[in-house]
Parts: structure tokens; sequence; C-alpha cells
């Protein structure tokens, strides 16, 4: 008893050290797998799907971390290198990440692999030098991407591959000196993009020519202004065309292009976007421009007229109109239905279903060596057929309302108005000459046992009951007289006139069966 007592202190002892160092396993357990489920992680600020983790000296990312965000800010830490294993966990439906203001310098294949549906990504204000082939070909659904404000001096041609959902790409203030025209010329180009910014970089040149085979929904949305431009005939040809179609990057930003050409020992800035530039209106500029122009939609049969809408006519501009059969039409050669003008307008006479397409208008202005294609789309649609079928589906609709009508019609006469019943027809029928009467059927002792006869004419039916009434007077000789009085016969009842008999002629036609014995 006395071993028990002295060793009681040393297994509770013993319980107790055990009992810390398992809570301190379940803690560490629920800190690493428990957390990143439902508990936000301390140097963050989480409010529903949002978790902001800005300027809190993070080199990388929170283990804990909600695992439904949908909005990620670490940005103005010191984040470093984003490779495959930077990002912890899976975040599928994580759509903003912000990662500006960092100190990112690298980034490596299969680092957003983790974050796939990422809509809007900042990597702003970073320290990123160059672009590999490719870094975000994770990111499927990317629409928006930040890169302004870092070191950026080259980007590889496939950089951005398989963003085909990209749509504003930020590069400004960085140190790029060629334009990427990957991205709208290639195996890479990106379709949806209808913003690119290139402010702020070290571009002297730009391939005029080649970006004159941008589309118009993606050339008007480049920004160039605040670039260190050479003064060049062909840069203020392309840009006072943009500014002409009032395309926002130059009419927004108009004072901001500049260019720089050497005056003796000085060097000169010139605004760019200007009518008389050097001598660039006496000059040969060998320019070439792409625009699409306004819509036109005609009926068959009727006569169109489209205007070229040229910004560089003059008196020494020629047109071409090519049709979308790539046939060349020229002023004073009518081509079937088809004729163009010395102003630049094309006529169409009597147009077709086959006359839809893109039609191109081409200024040539041989004093300036400039030209400009313009596509314009005609769409010719068949009015006739359109009215045919609304006036199809209107007969239709009436013809349905109509049987409906005639329906609810026809089954009120039926419920109310119904024409002659069965004991109308009775009459109509010839009766036979060995017919007593049809008061024998009716009158009859018996009811009747065909059920046919009672679904025909049960309707008609009229059931005289006669009782017998014993009369004392002489001259009856014992005799039961049906009915009491003489002026009431059984014809009389029926309504009958055709005949008349005697009151025991009526018993015996009545009563066939058997004689009738009156009780005394």
């Amino acid at each position: 008893m006395y071993l028990c007592y002295r060793s009681l202190p040393t297994k509770l002892a013993f319980l107790q050290t055990n009992c810390n160092s398992f809570l301190y396993v379940l803690l560490l357990f629920l800190s690493i797998f428990g957390g990143a489920s439902g508990a936000c992680p301390p140097a963050c600020i989480c409010a529903s799907d949002i978790v902001s983790c800005t300027n809190k000296n993070l080199s990388m990312v929170p283990r804990t971390i909600f695992k439904f965000i949908r909005k990620l800010d670490l940005g103005y830490n010191k984040i470093g290198f984003l490779d495959p294993d930077w990002f912890p966990v899976l975040l599928d439906k994580l759509h903003t990440l912000i990662l500006n203001n960092n100190a990112v310098s690298s980034i490596s294949s299969g680092s957003f692999s983790t974050i796939p549906n990422v809509r809007y990504l900042d990597l702003s204000s970073n320290h990123l030098k160059s672009l590999s082939n490719p870094v975000f070909q994770e990111l499927k659904m990317l629409e928006v991407l930040l890169l302004y404000n870092n070191q950026l001096t080259h980007i590889d041609a496939g950089s951005f591959g398989g963003l085909h959902k990209l749509q504003k790409l930020y590069l400004s203030r960085n140190s790029l000196s060629h334009f990427p025209l990957d991205l709208y010329i290639g195996r890479s180009k990106l379709t949806e993009l209808v913003l690119l910014d290139l402010s702020h970089n070290n571009l002297q040149t730009v391939p005029v020519q080649q970006i004159s085979l941008i589309p118009a929904r993606q050339l008007s949305g480049i920004y160039l202004h605040e670039n260190p431009f050479s003064c060049d005939c062909s840069l203020n040809s392309m840009l006072n065309f943009w500014y002409h179609r009032h395309f926002s990057p130059v009419v927004d930003f108009k004072n901001y292009y500049i260019c720089l050409t050497l005056d003796g020992k000085t060097n000169s800035r010139l605004h760019l976007i200007q009518e008389s530039f050097l001598n660039c209106s006496e000059s040969a500029i060998n320019g070439s421009f792409h625009a699409f122009g306004l819509l036109y939609e005609v009926q068959i049969g009727e006569r169109l007229i489209v205007h070229c809408d040229s910004k560089i006519i003059d008196t020494s501009t020629q047109f071409v109109w090519v049709n979308p059969e790539e046939q060349t039409l020229k002023p004073d050669y009518k081509n079937g239905h088809f004729r163009v003008f010395y102003n630049g307008s094309l006529e169409i006479e009597d147009a077709q279903i086959g006359d839809s397409g893109v039609y191109s208008c081409i200024a040539i202005n041989e004093k300036r060596s400039l030209n400009e294609t313009i596509d314009i789309r005609i769409t010719v649609s068949n009015m006739t057929n359109s009215r045919s079928h609304a006036h199809e589906a209107f007969n239709t609709a009436f013809t349905t309302l109509a049987a409906c009508v005639v329906s609810i019609v026809l089954v009120l006469l039926y419920l109310y108005l119904t024409p002659c019943r069965c004991w109308c027809k009775s009459k109509k029928q010839k009766r036979k000459p060995n017919q007593s009467s049809v008061h024998s059927s009716i009158l009859s002792a018996t009811p009747s046992h065909d059920p046919q006869e009672e679904r025909k004419c049960s309707t008609g039916k009229r059931v005289v009951f006669l009782e017998p009434v014993k009369e004392t007077d002489s001259g009856q000789n014992g005799k039961v007289r049906l009915i009491p009085s003489d002026n009431l016969t059984a014809e009389s009842i029926l309504k009958t006139s055709s005949r008349s008999k005697s009151d025991s002629d009526s018993v015996s036609s009545v009563f066939s069966d058997g004689p009738f014995i009156a009780s005394v």
C-alpha cells in the first residue's frame, strides 16, 4: 500500500508530460493541415473571400490560406522567385492575384499551375528583366496582365503563348526597344488583345508597314506615347491617320508623342501629330494603312451606294475596289451590276444574296506614295422571305384561334340547344296496320326487359297506372271499370285521337297476358 502511494506522483507527472506533447502535436497538425481550409493567416486580414497580406515583410506565401478565396493581395512584400513550389496549395477559385511592389526577378515555367483560373494578375513594380518562353501558359483564363514599371528589356516571341483570352497587357515604364509584333502576327498572336500599353519605353522606331496589317479593333488600343522616337515621316503619317480615326491612344495623349531631330549640334523636340510635319507632305512616305469601315445592310433588289471613307483623299487620289470574289473594280469599268465612281464610291444595282461579304476600298495617293485600305462589310437580306415567314406564322396562329372558337361554339350548342328528342322522332315513323296501338307497349303490365329499347326511348315514355274501381251501379253485371268517368280514357291521357276503344277492349289490350280478377 505504501509503494502504491509513493509511485502515484510519478505516474501523474508522466501522464502530464505526455498530455503536453500530445497537445503540441495536435496544434502543429491543425496549423499545417486544418488551417488551409478555414484559418486566416496571422499576418493577413481576411474578409469573406478576400485575403490581404500587404506590407507584411513576407518572403513566401503563407501556408494557412483559405482554399475558397477569390482575391489575394500580396503586394509590398519581399517575394523574390516564382517557381512551381512558390504557391503552397491549389486555389481553383482564385481569380485575382496581386504581387505588385515585391522583389520578383524571375518566373519559371509551371509557376502558376496551382492557380489556373486567375483572370487578373498584377506583377507591376518588380525586378523582372526578361520573359522566357513560355511562362504564363497555365493561365488559360487570364484577361488582364500588369507588367508595368519593371526592368524588361527583352520579351521572347512565345512568352505570352496560350493566353487566348488576354485582353489587356500593360508593358509601360520598362526598357523595351522593339515593338512586340508577335503579339499580333504569327503563331502566338493574341486575337482578343484590344489594349497594349508600350508607353514610357525606349522605342525609337516602329514597323509601320507591319503595324498597318493589324486589324482596326486591335490597332485602336496601342499606346506609344512618351517614347524617344526619331522624327520620321511614315510614323507621322501613321499617327495622323490614327488621330483622324479618333483612336483613344493618340486623341487622349496627343501632346505626349514627341520625336527628336538632329538640328546642327542640338536635338530638337517636335510634336509628331501635326499636319505640316517637316517636309513630309512633299516627300515620299511609302505608307500603307488598313482600317475597317462601316457596316451596310440592303434588301434584295435595292440599289446601294457605298462611300470610301479614306483620310488621304485629295486631287491625286485614285480608288480601286475589290469584291468578295477578289475581282478588281475600277472607275468607268462596269462589272455586272457593280460600278465605281471617280470619287471612290461603289454602286451596287439590284443587290443579290451573293453580293454579301467584305469589300475592300484601296485609296492610292500617288503624290505622297501613300495608300489606305478600308474593309467594308455588306449584308444583303431577303425581306420577302422574312415577311412570308411572318405571314405564315400569323395565318397558323389565326387558324388555331378560329378552330378553338368554333369548338367552343359547338360545345355550347350541344349543351344548350339539343336537337329533336326520341319521342319527337317516334311521331314521324309510320305505324304498321297490324299493330294495335302504341299504347300496348306503353301501358304494359310488366316492364320491358329490352335494354336497347329502354336506352332509345327512355326519355319519351309515359307510364299510366290505372287502378280498378268497383262500381255497384246497375247494368254493369259485376264488371269493373278501370276509369271512373267516361270522359277520361287512356286515349285522352296519351293525347292521341287516332281511334277510340271500348272499356273492355282497352282492358283486354292492356292486360293481355291473363284475365283480371277484381277482389270483392
